[in-house]
């Protein structure tokens, strides 16, 4: 436990070191957010409800958009695995006494905590600036149950990002091209751009045998008031289960690419 703490303390301090990297993966997310509010904020000016979604309802789940992502997307050290695989530095943590994959796990747990830090700091200046209309649940069951689905599908996320990476051991000179197809079917069928819920229905249903629309759009959904109830106990053990199969998957990913890795370059 305690060289895990370690790693953790030294990840922290390390996301000062590059901070032109962090200032600017941070204002991506700000632009983005923006992009999306005067979209939407656009379209609410000549309809009352969109989708079945009021001007309010949609103001709300733009801006849990962000913080959402700030707690399970954020963590782009991450991507440094690919490029461990492909030079051979994997090697130096073969023989070291920690677990790959628990070492990226703390790694990305302090990379999140900064990101939630700024996180709070720009969506309290965002909404002094665009002082939009919040709807708020007031009941305790929905606040746990929003925080209880981050914390799966941070966990979620974490384990699909590790086995895209893990595809370096068998195409080492193409590791982005499975992480830029990762990143944009989380992007569009995670709910990061539109609530998932204004698709046909068919749409809606092939979209649910995937894991991506519990990283973002489930939890939303559960803050907005979307999604209450027996179908919120369903949703969350239906996330739960893909947790569980992503960890097998990842781990099952690691061993299959542990036998073919041939450590080029160390």
């Amino acid at each position: 436990m305690r060289k895990y703490l370690t790693v953790f303390t030294i990840s922290w301090q390390n996301e000062f070191t590059y901070r032109l990297n962090f200032i600017l993966w941070r204002f991506r997310n700000v632009l983005r957010f923006l992009m999306t509010f005067f979209l939407w904020k656009g379209i609410f000016v000549t309809n009352k409800a969109v989708f079945g979604y009021s001007q309010p309802e949609m103001l709300t789940y733009v801006f849990l958009v962000l913080v959402v992502q700030s707690i399970v997307l954020s963590a782009p050290s991450a991507d440094n695995i690919g490029g461990e695989i492909s030079s051979g530095d994997l090697s130096n943590y073969l023989v070291k006494p920690v677990s790959y994959l628990k070492y990226w796990f703390t790694r990305d747990l302090s990379s999140k905590l900064l990101n939630i830090f700024f996180a709070v700091g720009e969506i309290g200046l965002l909404w002094l600036w665009l002082q939009p209309q919040i709807k708020l649940p007031s009941s305790v069951v929905v606040w746990l149950g929003f925080l209880g689905f981050c914390v799966v599908a941070l966990g979620l996320y974490y384990f699909i990002n590790v086995a895209s990476k893990f595809a370096a051991f068998w195409v080492p000179e193409n590791t982005w091209g499975l992480t830029f197809v990762t990143l944009v079917l989380i992007e569009i069928l995670g709910g990061s751009i539109f609530p998932l819920d204004v698709l046909p229905n068919w749409a809606n249903s092939l979209i649910q045998f995937t894991p991506f629309p519990y990283l973002v759009y489930y939890p939303v959904a559960i803050f907005v008031g979307r999604i209450n109830g027996v179908e919120m106990l369903r949703i969350l053990m239906q996330a739960l289960a893909w947790l569980v199969a992503m960890f097998f998957v990842a781990k099952f990913v690691w061993r299959k690419g542990l036998m073919v890795y041939s450590s080029e370059g160390r």
